[in-house]
């Protein structure tokens, strides 16, 4: 694991996902408003194989739109609303594509957390146009002062795929459960970390993790007590949908 590699404590989950319509360019500032330097955000793949950002497989809790994001093209999906359902104020914020997400991203000064977020059955393909598009999009090493992105996916195909093909982004792990194979899924992958909930995480758990050299990212923890006592367990950071709220409490 490369020791010079810098992940911080509290990483914006999906942006700032509290404040602002979730994996939007809107939550991405929010985020940076409120003082985060990392932020996590899907990637998914269009009918028409654009990557956009968009958590869910179905359009409906986040945007305008109803049915699976798998059979709309990107133009149809930029003409939905994607803020109205969290508040009056976000009407008329558009899904981003990847491009635009790398762009406001170095902008802003922020690395990020791409969490490969297939439909059922693209995993494979979905991983290859997320990749492809950031080893595009991201600068080198060095040039701009960001290190590489982590990529994460629960679908442990995806992050093959993105081993095989990227190998120079470095990956983690992401589990619901405690694996008894946790080791060998990071072996496959040649992982960084694992990102475990911390609802199933124990500390036993995150010291055997530690102890194997890997790094312990959790999800998604929104109350700065239980942040505290992730970060006893050893556990390195947290995403969080309330960056700002427990950057401050955990200055105190």
């Amino acid at each position: 694991m490369p020791s010079s590699y810098q992940v911080p404590r509290i990483i914006g989950h999906r942006g700032a996902a509290k404040a602002a319509p979730e994996n939007t360019l809107e939550s991405l500032r929010e985020a940076k408003r409120q003082g985060a330097t990392w932020v996590e955000v899907d990637a998914k793949l269009t009918a028409d194989n654009h990557v956009i950002l968009l958590h869910d497989d179905l359009l409906d809790r986040t945007t305008s739109g109803r049915g699976a994001a798998a059979q709309f093209t990107l133009e149809q999906i930029r003409a939905l609303d994607a803020g109205s359902w969290l508040a009056p104020a976000f009407a008329g914020v558009r899904v981003p594509t990847l491009e635009e997400t790398v762009q406001e991203l170095l902008s802003l000064g922020l690395n990020c957390n791409f969490e490969i977020k297939p439909c059922p059955g693209r995993e494979q393909v979905t991983a290859e146009f997320v990749m492809r598009e950031l080893q595009r999009l991201w600068p080198a090493q060095g040039s701009s002062g960001v290190e590489k992105p982590l990529i994460s996916s629960f679908a442990y195909q995806s992050l093959k795929v993105a081993h095989k093909l990227a190998p120079e982004f470095p990956r983690a792990v992401l589990v619901e459960e405690v694996p008894a194979n946790w080791q060998t899924l990071c072996e496959g992958v040649e992982a960084i970390a694992l990102n475990p909930w911390h609802k199933t995480l124990t500390p036993e758990w995150a010291k055997a993790v530690k102890k194997a050299g890997y790094r312990v990212i959790s999800y998604t923890v929104n109350e700065t007590a239980r942040a505290r006592e992730l970060f006893d367990w050893g556990v390195d950071a947290v995403f969080s949908d309330v960056p700002g709220q427990l950057l401050k409490d955990l200055q105190a």
